[in-house]
């Protein structure tokens, strides 16, 4: 089959491979990844939190099987995989990675030394009193956004309510598209003091935080080398900042530009995709037109010829019986001649016979008046015999 010239969509293969990439990039680095600063979550963990809340997985209610949590999590909000989710889940259990414990977990969920959890069949779960209070109390107050699930039949919060700086005080850790993430764990009552701090004066100086906050904490414990330098370090951590890191967080900026742009150029492709398809129906209906037209005339041509084939069959029966009828008449007519004649030959023979016998009579009568015999004694006897002859 000859692929038509118009239905040929040229492409330059650096430019959708860019663009593939760039979608790619945005959707791991927003979507998987990377925690939100707002509430220090990556969308699986922000998802998993809000599902236990909406199934009313309480601190003061009963554990739930791990299986349920994340199968419902799974179903409703994040479609990649229950091991992904069961891992965030299990990791926001565990004390020795997390400064604030986000979920309480019953039964083996790892250990420092790297024993991995068990299967999320055997362990239980249910949000701690810190993760109901500090980062689901206001989701009823209308202080976020919410949006469409992946397939738009449920809501789902874009953010967390969170009343302190969770990506503080838990860290985050995540390997990005051109970016990863490492944020130590730090002290609440730190960041809380240093939050305190910077809401009455909002030009506070990183040194002068750091009175706050002496610098991470992590839950097993640590020693910070260097103390006096920690500054320092920080300020020529900036300038090494590399020009990768620097642009795309320019394109994290941008990214409803660039998503829209993405979004017009798909929905380009969309409309001209659906234009072939309508002409190839349009084309597709024109032919299924030429075979109805040309069944029809079949049918009709068809519908004739047996038409005509009836009407010869019926001529043809005509013809036959009145041709039956004309032989029948013609017979007739010879069967009353010959009746007609028999009758007539045998009024004939019946006449002759009654002269061959008045005759015979003359003629015998005639031998009596000649022979002069007597009629008693030889009249029977010789009648008999000429009778005879006659016959």
């Amino acid at each position: 089959m000859e692929t038509k010239q118009e239905n040929v969509i040229p492409t330059d293969y650096a430019e959708v491979m860019q663009k593939s990439y760039i979608d790619y990039a945005m959707s791991v680095i927003i979507s998987r990844a990377l925690p939100d600063v707002r509430d220090g979550l990556k969308p699986v963990q922000r998802r998993t939190l809000y599902d236990m809340y909406e199934l009313g997985i309480r601190y003061d209610k009963p554990y739930r099987k791990c299986a349920r949590i994340v199968g419902d999590t799974m179903g409703k909000y994040h479609p990649h995989g229950d091991s992904s989710i069961y891992d965030s889940l299990v990791v926001m259990a565990q004390e020795f990675k997390k400064g604030q414990v986000l979920v309480d977990g019953h039964g083996n969920f790892g250990s420092i030394e790297g024993d991995g959890a068990a299967a999320m069949r055997y362990t239980e779960a249910r949000l701690t009193k810190f993760t109901q209070e500090v980062c689901l109390a206001d989701l009823d107050k209308n202080v976020i956004d919410f949006g469409p699930n992946f397939d738009e039949t449920e809501k789902e919060p874009l953010v967390l309510p969170m009343r302190v700086p969770n990506l503080l005080i838990n860290g985050a850790e995540g390997i990005a598209v051109g970016m990863a993430t490492s944020i130590p764990t730090h002290n609440l009552c730190e960041v809380v003091d240093a939050v305190k701090a910077y809401m009455k004066n909002d030009k506070i100086t990183t040194k002068q935080l750091m009175k706050y906050i002496k610098g991470p904490d992590f839950p097993t414990g640590g020693i910070v080398v260097n103390k006096d330098d920690i500054d320092e370090l920080l300020a020529e951590l900036r300038l090494r900042t590399p020009d990768e890191i620097k642009k795309y967080q320019k394109i994290i900026a941008n990214k409803d530009a660039i998503l829209n742009d993405a979004k017009e150029r798909s929905e380009a492709m969309i409309a001209e995709a659906t234009a072939h398809i309508n002409q190839l129906v349009s084309e597709h209906e024109i032919m299924q037109k030429a075979y109805d037209e040309a069944n029809k005339v079949i049918e009709q041509a068809q519908q004739e010829a047996q038409d005509i084939l009836n009407n010869a069959t019926s001529e043809a029966n005509d013809y036959r019986m009145r041709a039956m009828q004309y032989t029948d008449d013609i017979l007739s007519n010879v069967q009353s001649i010959l009746t007609t004649g028999m009758n007539s030959f045998e009024n004939a023979q019946s006449q002759m016979m009654t002269s061959l016998n008045s005759s015979l009579n003359v003629v015998v009568e005639s031998r009596k008046e000649l022979n002069g015999q007597d009629e008693d004694n030889s009249q029977p006897e010789n009648n008999d015999d000429i009778a005879v002859d006659l016959m």
